[in-house]
């Protein structure tokens, strides 16, 4: 699974996780005690921040054409890439899209990418 974003540690699971404040929310795709339907197949449950074991951002990064990359979301067999290289020229020579002023996005096929990892930042 490719994840970009909170993950919180509650009662022994892991948790899709978003904080707010003193409070976070925890999501999952099924029903459960607690939790309260925000749209089908996505359930959200709202705790005190002091009741969540653990707190982390999950990033996975890879490489792709010998550049590094951050993964930023999947589908169809293709990962959505942020080019972390801070080298314009590079991006720019990759075809990659300008996102945002200095930052450059692609679609890289899967079978392409290599050190696909997950790190807590």
């Amino acid at each position: 699974m490719i994840r970009d974003g909170y993950v919180a540690r509650w009662r022994g699971r892991e948790y899709l996780a978003s904080p707010d404040g003193d409070d976070v929310r925890l999501y999952q795709p099924e029903p459960g005690e607690g939790f309260e339907e925000v749209r089908p197949g996505r359930y959200v449950r709202v705790l005190p921040l002091t009741e969540v074991d653990d707190l982390a951002y999950v990033r996975t990064t890879c490489t792709w054409q010998g550049q590094p990359f951050i993964v930023l979301g999947e589908h169809e067999g293709w990962l959505r890439v942020e080019y972390t290289g801070g080298r314009w020229p590079v991006a720019r020579a990759m075809g990659l899209e300008v996102f945002d002023f200095g930052v450059y996005q692609g679609w890289a096929p899967a079978g392409e990418v290599a050190d696909l990892r997950e790190k807590r930042v």
